[in-house]
C-alpha cells in the first residue's frame, strides 16, 4: 500500500519521519541566530545586540527572497513526485537552482556596496550604525551560501532525505557557535566576526548536503537545461507566498524598533532585541512542523488522497496550537536568566520582564496562520496563501504597530503583535472555510 495512502498509524510514522527531522533542523536554525545574539551581547556590548537586531530586517529579508525559489521550487517538484513526473520535478530543481544563484549575486553586491545607506535606513542612529554596518556587509558577502543552504535543505526534505538536512543543519549550528566564540573573544572582531561565523556555518551546510544529488538516492540530478520561464513564473507563484510570510518578523522587526525609538527610547530597543531573539523559538517550532509536513501535503495533493490530506493538516494544526503554549509559559518563566544569557542590565531585564507576556500570547494565533499558509501554498491554492501573506506581513502588521500606539498610547505597543494575528487568524479561518465550501460544490 502507498505510503502516503495507508492508514493512520502508518500516516502517523511518516508524519513523524519528516517532521522531527525538520523541527530539529529549525530548532538549530534558532540556536544558531540565538548564539549569535548571546555572543554578541556579553562579547561586545548590549549596543552591539542592538545593532544587529536593526539589521535583522534586512538578513531575513535576505532569507525570505531565497525561499520564493527554494520553497516554491520544492513544492512544484513535490507535486510532479505526488503524480509520477520525475522529470517535471528535476526541471523545478534546476530553474529554481539558476534564479537562487542569480539573486545571490544581486545581494552580494548590493549588501557590499551599499551598507551604511541600508543602514540608516533601518533606523540605525549613531550609535548602532558602525556595528551595525559591519555585520550587514558580511552577512551580505555570504548571500550565495544563504541562498544554496535554503535552496538545499528545501529539495532535500522534498527528495526523502529529510535526516541529512538535519545532520546539515547541526553541524553547521555547531561551527557557528565554535566560530563566534573564537572571532568574538579571542579575536576580538565584533559584529563582523558573528556574521563571518554564520557565513561559514551556511558554507559548511551546503558542503554537507551538495553529495546527495550526486548519489544514487536522488531521484533529482545537476545537467544541462534550458530556463523555463512558464515554470520559473509558476514556482515563484507557489514560493512568494512563503517569502512574503517570512517578511512578517522584519516588518515587525522595523515597525517596533521605529515606534520604541520614538516613544520609549534605546532601552526598549535593547529589550525588545533580547524579545525577538528568543520569539524565534516559536518561529523554529511553527515553520519546523508545517516545512516537515510541506513534502506531504503536495505528495498527497498529487495523488488526490484526500483522507491523508486532512490528516496531515490536522495533526500540524494540532502540534503548532500545543507547541505554541508551550512556547509561552517557557518564555515568560525564564526571562531572568534569559537576560542574563544576553548581558543584559538590571534596567533591561526589568522592561524586559514587562513586556514578554505582552508580546508573546501572539504565538497561539501565529501558529494557526503558519500552519495554514503552509497548506495552501502546497496545495496550489497560492492565492488563499498569499492573502495570508501579505496580511501578515505588509498591511495588518505595519498599520496596527504603526497606527495604535498613537491612537491609544504606548502602552498598547507590546500587544499589537498579537492584535494583528488575530485578525489575520480570523481571514485564514474564513478562507479555509470557503476552500472546503468550493471544494463541496464542486463534488
Amino acid at each position: 500500500m502507498d505510503l502516503y495512502l495507508a492508514r493512520k498509524p502508518s500516516r502517523r510514522r511518516t508524519a513523524v519521519k519528516y517532521v522531527v527531522p525538520s523541527m530539529l533542523s529549525n530548532l538549530c536554525i534558532f540556536l544558531f541566530t540565538v548564539i549569535d545574539g548571546i555572543f554578541v551581547g556579553n562579547g561586545v556590548s548590549t549596543d552591539g545586540l542592538g545593532a544587529v537586531n536593526l539589521d535583522l530586517p534586512a538578513e531575513t529579508m535576505i532569507y525570505a527572497v531565497f525561499l520564493v525559489t527554494s520553497v516554491g521550487g520544492s513544492a512544484t517538484a513535490a507535486i510532479a513526485f505526488g503524480y509520477g513526473d520525475e522529470k517535471e520535478a528535476n526541471k523545478a530543481f534546476l530553474n529554481s537552482l539558476a534564479v537562487t544563484l542569480f539573486i545571490g549575486v544581486i545581494f552580494t553586491v548590493a549588501g557590499v556596496f551599499f551598507t551604511e545607506e541600508i543602514c540608516r535606513a533601518l533606523g540605525a542612529s549613531r550609535t548602532f550604525l558602525e556595528p551595525a554596518a559591519d555585520y550587514l556587509r558580511w552577512y551580505s558577502a555570504f548571500s550565495i551560501a544563504v541562498g544554496l543552504s535554503a535552496f538545499l535543505q528545501a529539495f532535500c526534505r522534498n527528495d526523502r532525505a529529510p535526516g541529512l538536512v538535519s545532520f546539515a543543519v547541526i553541524t553547521a549550528t555547531l561551527c557557528n557557535i565554535f566560530l563566534d566564540w573564537l572571532f568574538i573573544y579571542p579575536m576580538k572582531m565584533g559584529t563582523a566576526g558573528a556574521a563571518i561565523a554564520s557565513g561559514i556555518a551556511q558554507t559548511m551546510a551546503c558542503v554537507i548536503l551538495l553529495p546527495h544529488f550526486f548519489s544514487g538516492n536522488s531521484k533529482l540530478r545537476f545537467s544541462s537545461f534550458k530556463l523555463d520561464l512558464n515554470l520559473i513564473r509558476e514556482l515563484a507563484v507557489r514560493g512568494l507566498p512563503e517569502c512574503v510570510a517570512q517578511l512578517a518578523t522584519p516588518m515587525v522587526t522595523l515597525c517596533l524598533n521605529l515606534v520604541l525609538a520614538r516613544m520609549v527610547g534605546d532601552v526598549a530597543i535593547n529589550g525588545f532585541s533580547i524579545i525577538n531573539y528568543v520569539s524565534y523559538l516559536a518561529l523554529a517550532l511553527f515553520y519546523g512542523t508545517s516545512e516537515g509536513l510541506q513534502p506531504l501535503f503536495g505528495r498527497c495533493y498529487g495523488r488526490k488522497s484526500i483522507g491523508s490530506l486532512k490528516y496531515f493538516r490536522n495533526l500540524g494544526l494540532k502540534l503548532n496550537l500545543i507547541g505554541s503554549l508551550l512556547v509561552i509559559v517557557l518564555l515568560v518563566a525564564t526571562v531572568q536568566p534569559v537576560c542574563r544569557m544576553f548581558g543584559a542590565g538590571s534596567e533591561v531585564t526589568a522592561y524586559v520582564a514587562h513586556a514578554m507576556p505582552l508580546f508573546c500570547w501572539g504565538f497561539i494565533p501565529m501558529s494557526i496562520n503558519v500552519m495554514l499558509a503552509t497548506y495552501f501554498y502546497s496545495t496550489s491554492h497560492s492565492d488563499y496563501a498569499m492573502v495570508i501573506s501579505v496580511l501578515r506581513s505588509l498591511i495588518m502588521d505595519s498599520l496596527v504597530i504603526l497606527i495604535f500606539p498613537v491612537i491609544f498610547g504606548p502602552g498598547i505597543i507590546w500587544y499589537c503583535f498579537g492584535i494583528y494575528e488575530v485578525f489575520v487568524m480570523l481571514v485564514v479561518l474564513a478562507l479555509s472555510r470557503r476552500s472546503r465550501k468550493k471544494k463541496l460544490r464542486a463534488a
